[in-house]
């Protein structure tokens, strides 16, 4: 692929997910909020998809995004059924089909989550430890405005409330080698898509959660 080839690619993706990310955030505030949430599904699989268009694949790449899966997936489901390491929660039915009381996008949002902040963290310092520790960090914060909406949107819900410090714990806990994994296998995400997609999340929990604390959803 030559280098206008890569740009074109590169800008119709971040395109995408601008106008995926924009219009849910606009049609769950002003509109019919049931039917945008629904669509959740479809915005996750296609930031994955594009997510792996812009990710020069190799066997460390593939290797990184089943390892994510895998180990993301498993991670929920002794969470879900035992609660030692996120504490005690439980899926709604927004995110769709269920291996183990545990929605099979969940899998996949690990995967986008690990490649985004770890390309991120990759951007401003080469040192291993640092880039790792930052990768984690970038999640957690992610995971910060998330977690107030989740229940809202059905996505998820702790009980007795809201997540508790168990909930970060395990979290950094499930990140950190696989944060390290991505650093280790120097994977690489082309572009600032990258970038585009976590502003972008970051952004719509936000304005989300702005929303649900001044007049509700």
């Amino acid at each position: 692929m030559n280098s206008a080839e890569l740009l074109t690619k590169q800008k119709l993706s971040i395109f995408l997910i601008w106008l995926f990310h924009v219009s849910g955030g606009i049609g769950i505030i002003y509109s019919d909020a049931s039917w945008f949430v629904g669509a959740t599904p479809l915005n996750l699989s296609l930031s994955f998809l594009l997510l792996v268009l812009n990710t020069k694949l190799n066997k460390g790449a593939v290797l990184m995004f089943i390892s994510c899966y895998l180990v993301g997936m498993l991670a929920e489901i002794v969470g879900v059924h035992f609660g030692f390491i996120f504490g005690a929660y439980a899926y709604g039915e927004i995110l769709g089909t269920k291996f183990l009381e545990v929605p099979l996008l969940i899998g996949i949002n690990w995967c986008i989550l690990i490649f985004i902040t770890g390309s991120i963290a990759g951007y401003f310092t080469s040192s291993f430890w640092q880039k790792t520790l930052l990768g984690v960090g970038l999640m957690l914060a992610l995971d910060a405005v998330i977690e107030p909406i989740a229940p809202v949107l059905d996505f998820w819900a702790f009980e007795g409330g809201l997540a508790s410090f168990h909930n970060y714990l395990g979290w950094a806990l499930v990140a950190l080698p696989l944060q390290m994994g991505f650093h280790k296998w120097n994977i690489k995400v082309e572009g600032a898509f990258p970038f585009h997609l976590y502003i972008l999340q970051f952004l719509f929990f936000t304005l989300l959660l702005i929303k649900i604390n001044s007049i509700g959803l």
